[in-house]
Formats: structure tokens, sequence, C-alpha cells
């Protein structure tokens, strides 16, 4: 069983940055796709980003395209989501994620973390 705990999330102003992160419990780390969802009070899940195991291709969604950067430290087993210019409407719980496919999908991902809250003011 693969343990995903996320950190970083917290109260911020409109245009702040803030970075996630997510540790993982397992060896095979490097061998994950990993990503990022969210949701907002009354919404749907929705997709965020995504890394590929490599960590050499990346994919976002269109609304925080250009503002967040996910990464990944395989020696660390730890995957990142920075997010700069932020708005109200990134305010949401941020899971992390962990699967076999390198996807925009929710069920595509085999692993959720716990969630992290971020809000941000306007």
């Amino acid at each position: 069983q693969v343990q995903l705990v996320e950190s970083g999330g917290g109260l911020v102003q409109a245009g702040d940055s803030l970075r996630l992160s997510c540790e993982a419990s397992e060896r095979s780390f490097s061998h994950r796709h990993m990503g990022w969802f969210r949701q907002a009070p009354g919404k749907e899940r929705e997709f965020v980003a995504a890394i590929i195991a490599s960590g050499g291709s990346t994919h976002y969604s269109t609304s925080v395209q250009g503002r967040f950067t996910i990464s990944r430290d395989n020696a660390k087993n730890t995957v990142y989501l920075q997010m700069t210019s932020l708005i109200p409407e990134d305010t949401a719980v941020y899971y992390c994620v962990a699967g076999s496919y390198y996807s925009v999908i929710a069920r595509d991902y085999d692993y959720w973390g716990q969630g992290t809250q971020v809000t941000v003011s306007s």
C-alpha cells in the first residue's frame, strides 16, 4: 500500500505563491506517474497537473497552465506543485495522486493522499 502525504497548503492572498509537496512511502516511486487534483466546495474534483515517472513530461489543465509547475525528485520520493499568481478560484483541497497511467482522469490513479487545503483570499 502506497501512502502519499501532502504538505504546504495554507492561506495566502491573491498574487502570492505557494509550493505543495507530496512524499510517497514507496521504493518504486520512480516507476509511478504522479499528479495533482483539486476539489473546491460544491464542485467536482478536477485535474490540475501530471508528471510521468521519469519526470521528462508534464501536462497541465488550461486553468493553471503558465502559473503552476509540477516537478519531482525521485531520490526523495517527492513530487511538488509550485503555484504562482494564485487567484481566489484556486481555492480548493489539493490531492496528490500516484498510478500506473499518465492521465488526466481521476479513476486512472490508484493512490490518493489525504489532501491539503489551499485558500486564496482576494
